[in-house]
C-alpha cells in the first residue's frame, strides 16, 4: 500500500526528517511512537502532501505510484485521508455541508440527502452539530469526532490519524476506537481488508481499542526501533525513550 524509502524532508530550510524508511501493506495498521518534536506529525504531513514540507531526497510510493511530488489534492483523490491533531476552524462552512461534499465526491457527484448525513453523524453522536461551523467552539473530543465523521464520509483507503485519543474523555474513547476500526475494516479478516492505517499515539490508549500490526519509534526525525506494538509500548511506559536514546548513540 505505502512504501517510504530514505525520506529526507525540510521545512523553511530546516531538516525535520532524515532518512525515514517505512512500509505498510494492504490491510495493515501501524503505530508510530515518539517524544514531542520527534517528527511524527511531520511524516504524516509529508505523506499527505502539505506544501511547506519539502522532500529533499527519497521517495513515497502509494499503490505502486510515485507520489513524492504529487499535490495534496491528487493524493486525496488517490485515497489518502488524514485526521489532524489540531485541525483548523472553518468559519462559514457547516459540518453538514462538509460531510455532504465528501460523500458526493466519493459517490461520483451523486446528490446526497440530509437524512443520509444525519444517520452517518449518529454513529459519532454529532447529529446536533451538523448546523454548526466546522470545529468552531468544539471541545477537543468533539473535534476528533468531527474529523472522524468527515473521514467516514470520505472512506479513504489509507488513513493517517494524528493522536486520535488526545483530548478524548473515557466515555468517548470507545466510540472513537470503534469508528477507527470501521474505517480500517477491522471486522474483516486481514487477508480481506483493503484499508490500511498509520496511527500516531503519545500514550497508546487508542491501541486498547484498535489493534496495530506493527509499531515504530521515531527520534529526532529518524526511525530507530520497530516491532510488536504491545512490547514497544510496554518498554516505553516502563523505561521512557531511554533505550532508544542508547540506540541513537551507537
Amino acid at each position: 500500500m505505502l512504501s517510504i524509502e530514505d525520506l529526507t524532508v525540510e521545512v523553511d530550510g530546516k531538516r525535520i526528517l532524515n532518512g525515514v524508511n517505512m512500509s505498510i501493506g494492504e490491510g495493515e495498521t501501524h503505530a508510530l511512537f515518539g517524544p514531542n518534536g520527534s517528527g511524527k506529525s511531520s511524516l504524516l504531513f509529508t505523506i499527505a502532501g502539505v506544501p511547506k514540507y519539502k522532500v529533499k531526497s527519497g521517495s513515497i510510493v502509494y499503490k505502486r505510484k510515485d507520489i513524492t511530488d504529487a499535490p495534496m489534492d491528487e493524493r486525496a483523490k488517490l485515497g489518502i485521508g488524514i485526521l489532524f491533531q489540531h485541525p483548523p476552524v472553518l468559519r462559514g462552512v457547516k459540518l453538514l455541508d462538509m460531510v455532504r461534499i465528501s460523500l458526493e465526491q466519493r459517490n461520483g457527484g451523486v446528490k446526497v440527502k440530509d437524512q443520509e448525513i444525519i444517520e452517518l453523524s449518529k454513529k459519532l453522536n454529532l447529529e446536533n452539530f451538523l448546523s454548526r461551523d466546522v470545529n468552531l467552539g468544539f471541545s477537543g473530543g468533539e473535534i476528533k469526532r468531527s474529523e472522524l465523521l468527515q473521514l467516514l464520509a470520505q472512506a479513504p483507503d489509507f488513513v493517517m490519524l494524528d493522536e486520535p485519543d488526545s483530548g478524548v474523555d473515557l466515555v468517548n474513547i470507545g466510540l472513537v476506537g470503534n469508528t477507527i476500526n470501521e474505517l480500517l475494516e477491522k471486522d474483516k479478516k486481514t487477508m480481506h481488508r483493503s484499508k490500511s492505517g498509520l496511527i500516531i499515539t503519545h500514550f497508546g490508549n487508542i491501541l486498547d481499542y484498535v489493534k496495530a500490526d506493527k509499531a515504530y519509534v521515531m527520534m529526532k526525525g529518524r526511525v530507530f526501533c520497530q516491532g510488536n506494538p504491545v512490547e514497544l509500548l510496554d518498554d516505553i511506559r516502563h523505561n521512557g525513550y531511554g533505550e532508544c536514546m542508547t540506540c541513537m548513540k551507537r
